[in-house]
């Protein structure tokens, strides 16, 4: 990974995204059925179609942000649930901020992630530590910033948020969640992986073409 994204790069990233969302459906199901009502699995594969059919028709440009804006909106009416809303708030957020730029340098990728935690974190009503996406996506977008403030490259910034997030994934595993309908079965989520987690590292090993990791995976 270079030191800076063009159009040509974000997209191709944001594609090989809507395929692992389109062959997810079941496992995803699977996942979000143990600890809640199961349809994280519908969500992220109607919204993986949506950012198929926006790429297909839409070029980057020579503003990412812009283009990052329309593809939230495009997810949100395409999956309107909790997730869909959350994933929609991330890009539109991140997309802020790289209004008017054709390329995406580390610092404006470490305040897109940033602003894509704070989002999510308001958004849904959610903290680090309560059992959801924030438990992987804010430490991620803490390590990435913090890699990059100190003059890593994007290679090594986003590793070491990968780590991150696949750590807090980890972390939360044996804890009871506290928000959302997860919330309602109580100590039966004890003991599972949060969905959100899971998908939101799965998301970050496309983004970096990594292997897809397990939950757990990090001891």
């Amino acid at each position: 990974m270079g030191d800076a994204i063009d159009g040509a790069a974000l997209s191709a990233a944001l594609g090989r995204v809507a395929a692992y969302m389109a062959t997810q459906r079941d496992y995803l199901t699977r996942l979000d059925a143990a600890v809640g009502d199961g349809d994280l699995g519908l969500t992220i594969a109607k919204g993986g179609s949506a950012l198929h059919e926006y790429l297909a028709a839409n070029e980057p440009g020579d503003d990412l942000g812009k283009f990052l804006i329309g593809m939230g909106m495009a997810f949100n009416r395409a999956a309107s649930s909790t997730m869909g809303t959350l994933i929609a708030t991330a890009l539109m957020r991140a997309g802020k901020e790289a209004r008017g730029q054709a390329t995406l340098d580390a610092p404006t990728l470490a305040r897109m992630a940033q602003a894509a935690d704070v989002g999510i974190q308001e958004r849904g009503k959610a903290k680090p530590g309560d059992k959801t996406v924030v438990d992987a996506l804010h430490p991620a977008a803490e390590a990435l910033a913090g890699e990059i403030a100190r003059g890593e490259g994007l290679t090594a910034a986003g590793q070491a948020a990968l780590a991150a997030a696949r750590q807090g994934r980890d972390a939360v595993i044996p804890s009871r969640s506290k928000i959302g309908r997860a919330a309602w079965v109580g100590e039966r989520t004890e003991g599972q992986p949060d969905p959100g987690t899971v998908l939101f590292v799965h998301i970050l090993e496309v983004l970096l073409s990594e292997a897809l990791s397990e939950p757990g995976s990090t001891g």
